[in-house]
């Protein structure tokens, strides 16, 4: 049951560590004109490598994280490492926000000033939250992992646990990637305690194959078979790294483990590819904050094990959640989702459907994310 305060502090030997191995990286060949088509090029990675290695101010962004309390405690077996900002409104909203792959709390930084304090930053003080923030069992300083099994259940099981610990026995929750997974499942365990779930992505609204076009029509159908092409578009060109983590995570984690151009590369390519466009839409200090935390806690491969932890085959129908959902959908994400498909399931009593942003909209829209969250829970 005990709370430790958590400073970070990455020892001055595994930064010299670090600008060591990415002066001695060994480079692959590419073919010519090959572009993003099999993977991210090496000239963007060497570029990257170099800005990490000689401009990229790791104790700059060691220090903003530890602008906000954190703490560690022992839930399940394992470390939990969090975010825990308080907001200076007495009634505020516990509100709990979970990353996926491969992000982390970094994701969430932009947002945490806004929804603490709106008044600080123009707003309603009505629409003030607290705010946890944790690190996933096997991600970051969360991790590694000793034991396997920690898929968005037992993930859920535990950040209800952290709840009670930190005294919300009533809470709101949203998450992204893996985060939307676990928010869900928070709402499916605990609807009691619950008082809302926001996701950015749904699995169970995203059209799969032809039978999920069953019974739609009109816009309703329009927008399923938009979202059944980038699904399968997405299954074709796109899921190569989930069949690997989720099952050879170990074989994976060598290179990674032992690479920082590999950590690098294996990330970069998702924060691009996630969001679907031909240019960055995460800032790259963040990206390589996010890169670092992976590199210097050597997490490659717990957090990768979340894959091959999933309790439910990815794809399949997942267990009804009547705790009222919002669901706001960002264009450039790896799924369309469509309000009839997840209403077969999800209590949806929100939608928001924005113009811009893909995967990681706390990075790449963060008004829009904190906006809609105000809205969304505005009342609950």
């Amino acid at each position: 049951m005990t709370l430790t305060p958590f400073h970070i502090h990455v020892p001055p030997a595994a930064l010299d560590d670090l600008h060591d191995r990415l002066a001695r990286t060994r480079w692959p060949d590419q073919p010519e004109d090959a572009g993003w088509e099999l993977g991210i090029p090496v000239e963007q990675v060497r570029e990257l490598a170099e800005h990490w290695r000689l401009r990229f101010d790791w104790r700059a962004a060691e220090q903003r994280l530890n602008g906000f309390p954190q703490f560690t405690t022992e839930i399940d077996g394992t470390r939990v490492h969090f975010l825990h900002v308080r907001s200076p409104e007495a009634g505020a909203t516990p509100l709990l926000l979970t990353h996926g792959w491969p992000g982390s709390v970094v994701e969430f930084l932009d947002v945490l000033g806004p929804l603490t304090d709106p008044r600080a930053y123009g707003g309603d003080a009505g629409d003030a939250f607290h705010v946890v923030v944790p690190s996933i069992p096997g991600f970051g300083f969360s991790g590694p992992t000793r034991d396997r099994g920690w898929g968005p259940a037992r993930g859920a099981r535990a950040w209800a646990e952290l709840m009670t610990r930190l005294g919300y026995e009533h809470f709101g929750t949203h998450g992204g990637d893996w985060g939307a997974l676990i928010s869900r499942e928070l709402g499916v365990q605990f609807p009691e305690r619950v008082r809302g779930v926001h996701v950015t992505m749904l699995p169970t609204a995203v059209a799969r194959d032809e039978t999920d076009l069953a019974g739609l029509s009109g816009t309703e159908l329009a927008v399923a078979e938009r979202s059944l092409a980038k699904s399968q578009a997405f299954q074709y060109a796109g899921t190569g790294y989930a069949a690997i983590q989720a099952t050879k995570p170990q074989t994976l984690a060598y290179g990674l483990t032992d690479s920082p151009a590999g950590q690098l590369a294996w990330i970069a390519e998702k924060f691009r590819s996630f969001s679907n466009t031909g240019h960055d839409l995460v800032d790259r200090e963040d990206l390589l904050t996010d890169v670092s935390i992976y590199w210097f806690t050597g997490t490659a491969g717990s957090s990768a094990r979340i894959y091959a932890a999933l309790e439910t085959p990815w794809g399949a129908p997942l267990p009804e959640c009547r705790v009222p959902t919002g669901v706001a959908v960002f264009p450039d994400d790896i799924g369309l989702p469509v309000r009839a498909l997840a209403e077969r399931t999800t209590n949806v009593v929100h939608w928001s459907e924005f113009p811009a942003g893909g995967h990681f909209p706390a990075l790449e829209q963060p008004d829009a994310l904190i906006g809609d969250l105000r809205a969304f829970f505005a009342g609950r």
